[in-house]
């Protein structure tokens, strides 16, 4: 009779470790997952700055024209027309992070790209704490509200009118 008990005894705490640690792992995916999603929106804002920058650099560099323009397309930014040679602002369109897709949100003025943005309708985790240029990324519900324009202020004032915010897929990417 002793040997039953001692024997239910041991299955208890066996289920018990086991419970505990369906507990742990669920904890551990939880925090995983959510380290991902910081990783992404780390990503999201690495490569924001990069077409930023990019923006800037084919805006300033001024071409055969002699004006200050922005791209038609984010392929000019591959290799901008108004050089003979290959002149490059970016060196490559990279995926969107958080969406895993080659396709942006595009910022236009007067047809020309000043700007990209994530098409994810996600919540971010971060909402605050971003860098002087970012300032503007503060307390945003959505990803897709997440704008890298060159300047960084360009929309800062009043909102940009809903006709020169369209949705564009690009080519390329990897």
């Amino acid at each position: 009779m002793k040997l039953l008990r001692q024997g239910g005894f041991a299955y208890i705490w066996t289920l018990m470790l086991v419970a505990f640690a369906g507990v742990g792992l669920a904890i551990a995916s939880e925090t995983y997952a959510t380290a991902a999603r910081r990783d992404k929106e780390a990503q999201l804002l690495f490569i924001g700055h990069e077409f930023r920058q990019a923006l800037g650099r084919y805006h300033n560099a001024q071409g055969a024209g002699g004006a200050a323009q922005y791209p038609l397309t984010l392929d000019e930014l591959l290799k901008d027309p108004r050089y003979p040679g290959a002149k490059r602002h970016l060196r490559r369109l990279y995926k969107d992070p958080i969406t895993g897709k080659a396709e942006w949100g595009l910022l236009r003025q007067q047809g020309r790209i000043v700007g990209v943005y994530s098409l994810s309708v996600q919540a971010p985790i971060k909402q605050g704490g971003f860098r002087d240029e970012d300032k503007s990324l503060n307390r945003k519900p959505r990803y897709a509200d997440w704008l890298f324009t060159y300047p960084a202020d360009l929309f800062t004032g009043a909102p940009a009118p809903k006709t020169d915010i369209i949705p564009a897929i690009t080519s390329g990417g990897k």
